[in-house]
């Protein structure tokens, strides 16, 4: 099976467990990998044959915008749900969704969660 990677797509949202992170908000970065057969688009070179990724990166964004969840875990199961749903070419989608500024004190990391969909 073939893969469309879609990295560093970033949008300011509001899904946290503290109230505050759910009021002001912060960034995250998500990285999408999509499987999908290749083959014929990559003979005829004609984007009906594929996926147009700015409607992935579009769907995205608009999710973490909108969605106010208490658990990233539940805002990447509602990214992978939403493109499966929504591009009938993608057999299985992988959501690597990043927190860059999580508040915890004394925490200069990243929190990250990857998870992995099939039809």
């Amino acid at each position: 099976m073939d893969c469309i990677y879609l990295t560093g797509i970033r949008a300011y949202g509001y899904t946290g467990y503290l109230p505050e992170e759910q009021v002001l908000g912060q960034w995250f970065e998500v990285d999408v990998k999509l499987w999908l057969d290749l083959s014929i688009s990559a003979q005829n070179d004609a984007i009906e044959d594929t996926i147009d990724y700015r409607s992935v990166i579009s769907l995205v964004k608009d999710l973490v915008k909108t969605s106010k969840f208490a658990l990233v875990e539940r805002l990447a199961g509602s990214i992978a749900d939403a493109i499966l749903h929504s591009q009938d070419l993608v057999k299985q989608v992988q959501v690597i969704l990043s927190k860059p500024a999580a508040p915890i004190p004394d925490f200069g990391g990243k929190i990250t969660i990857e998870l992995i969909r099939s039809k």
